[in-house]
């Protein structure tokens, strides 16, 4: 059998989608082990051939990520041929869909087949956000023939740390939500009515899912002849060969094509999205990967990209022309205009400030300390839990709370786990977490990069987390959510070893950022052990957090030094303010 995958002939004439532009639609790709992909195929007025855009989905490619990027009609009436092309096993594509596991290959042979169609000039670039920014990354490391550039919106290169994982803490509200979105359509693809109802009744309460306990044995993940990709992830709390066989965390010197990566301060997988972005400039395959690759990182969730996360309005500059971005990429590395050779390496959208700033490298260190300190009643935003440049004195006594899963800290959104800038004054009053605030600054204070703490702390669980968020407060006393970092005792402690009642050093990364807080504002630090269900809880005890059940939750003392010889402290990334 070939190893490349080959054309079948169309199955419906061509359709006109005004504009000039024509659409085929259903093509047919036989790949190497027989299963066949499925594609709607855009094609521009203009005589060709011409270059290729492809877009690689498993939500089914009359979508096209419509909800972020123009319509596929609009990218070909600007000289391009568009393909949006079923994954395998998704929507009229063959085969059985199991996430990321056949998307380097199977992306390899079709960008082979459509290089090689008469209407392609030979070059073609990749779109796409979420899972179609992966199939973008998967493919371009198996280094096939023909593809010149990437686009990878809001995606990860190392799915364990980047899309499932935060230092040890799964992000369930994303993670379950997603899989129980991606069952559905399984369920219904097989005609498994009675799993297609559970799935149908729990994505109508989506919300209660978390609640549902232990969440592994939630009845609409099972069902004979339902995939067990969910229970898979689940299963694998640690990073091992399970994660890396799916993603390029170990294959990633493997791509040598620039990419223009597109990521969201108040996206889920914001960090895979980074993290991706720096190893690529670090280690891509070839000079000219690691010179262009390009990051935008703009005040958004993973949807939609605007001016509104939550409750906050960031105004006009966030309206950012992504569609327009992503033509002059593509027009600068497919057809030689040379259009984008003037972009910033980085361009990210201040918050605070509401306006986009360049850098031409992201910043790696945070080196501004501010020193947590109180009285010994920092709990909640009413307690005496002071940040400073001045470090704890000897004797200044500690911070303790109580973690009860079963009352767990919410996420910055609320129970629901929204993303996005939401005020957090309500939550602040509860005494599960610790509250430490500046003094109002008496000039402005510009952080751009990775947040990080450093935390001396001991706790009565033998399992344990800590929360670390940071706050920017407006002088009107709103609280404005800006990033989150969480750590787990198993993932932080893996190698050192972990136990109650003794001081431990947590020192972990918060998400990254890019804030201005302004003369009069004041920084914020909480603490706490839980940020449900953004994450899942940690029962505290010896079962694993996806077959925990109330049964097995224990309620821990957590407690905060912050003395001379343990000075507890947050550490940013900051740079000179414009006055």
């Amino acid at each position: 059998m070939s190893s490349r995958a080959e054309n079948t002939p169309p199955q419906l004439p061509l359709i006109d989608y005004g504009n000039g532009v024509l659409l085929e639609r259903g093509v047919g790709c036989r790949l190497s082990d027989g299963v066949t992909l499925v594609s709607d195929h855009y094609y521009p007025s203009q005589p060709g051939p011409h270059p290729t855009l492809l877009m690689r989905q498993p939500y089914g490619r009359d979508i096209a990520s419509t909800v972020t990027y123009a319509h596929p009609a609009w990218f070909a009436s600007h000289g391009y041929n568009v393909v949006i092309q079923d994954v395998r096993g998704r929507g009229d594509s063959g085969g059985d869909f199991y996430p990321f596991r056949h998307e380097g290959r199977d992306g390899a042979e079709t960008i082979a087949w459509l290089s090689m169609r008469p209407e392609s000039s030979g070059s073609l670039g990749m779109y796409g956000f979420s899972y179609q920014g992966i199939t973008q990354l998967l493919a371009a490391a198996e280094r096939p023939e023909g593809l010149v550039c990437i686009a990878p919106g809001m995606a990860a290169h190392d799915l364990y740390h980047g899309w499932f994982y935060h230092h040890g803490a799964l992000r369930l509200a994303s993670s379950l939500g997603w899989g129980l979105q991606m069952l559905k359509a399984d369920a219904r693809r097989r005609s498994l009515r009675e799993t297609s109802d559970r799935l149908e009744q729990a994505w109508a309460d989506l919300t209660a899912q978390p609640s549902v306990l232990p969440f592994r044995d939630n009845p609409a993940l099972h069902g004979e002849g339902l995939p067990t990709y969910v229970l898979d992830w689940f299963d694998h709390p640690d990073p091992g060969e399970y994660w890396s066989s799916l993603d390029i965390s170990q294959t990633f010197d493997r791509i040598r094509v620039p990419a223009l990566h597109v990521s969201g301060w108040y996206d889920t997988y914001l960090q895979g999205s980074i993290d991706g972005f720096l190893a690529l400039t670090m280690r891509a395959g070839s000079p000219v990967a690691r010179d262009n690759q390009f990051l935008v990182a703009g005040p958004w969730t993973h949807i939609p990209w605007g001016d509104r996360a939550g409750s906050a309005d960031f105004g006009a500059e966030a309206l950012l022309d992504t569609d327009a971005l992503l033509l002059r990429w593509f027009n600068h590395w497919l057809k030689g205009s040379g259009e984008f050779a003037h972009e910033p390496r980085i361009r990210h959208f201040a918050l605070g400030e509401n306006r986009w700033r360049h850098a031409a490298k992201f910043p790696l260190e945070a080196k501004h300390a501010l020193y947590l300190s109180s009285a010994g009643r920092a709990n909640s935003r009413k307690g005496d839990g002071v940040l400073s440049a001045s470090k704890p004195a000897n004797n200044e006594s500690s911070d303790i709370f109580v973690y009860d899963p079963e009352v767990p800290v919410l996420a910055p959104g609320g129970a629901a786990a929204p993303s996005g800038q939401f005020d957090q004054a309500s939550l602040e009053l509860g005494n599960n977490l610790l509250v430490y605030s500046t003094a109002p600054l008496a000039a402005p204070l510009r952080v751009f990069g990775q947040p990080r703490v450093s935390l001396y702390c001991a706790t009565s669980a033998e399992h344990a987390d800590f929360t670390a968020k940071l706050v920017r407060v407006r002088p009107t006393g709103a609280a404005e959510f800006i990033c989150i970092g969480i750590a787990r005792s198993s993932w932080l402690f893996a190698k050192s070893g972990y136990a109650a009642d003794k001081i431990h050093h947590w020192q972990f990364d918060l998400e990254p950022t890019s804030c201005l807080f302004a003369a009069g504002d004041r920084i914020r630090l909480e603490i706490a052990s839980s940020a449900f269900p953004l994450y899942d809880r940690n029962p505290g005890s010896e079962v694993p957090s996806c077959r925990a059940n109330s049964w097995d939750w224990r309620r821990s003392t957590q407690i905060v030094y912050h003395t001379g010889d343990r000075p507890s402290a947050l550490y940013l990334p900051t740079s000179e303010a414009a006055g």
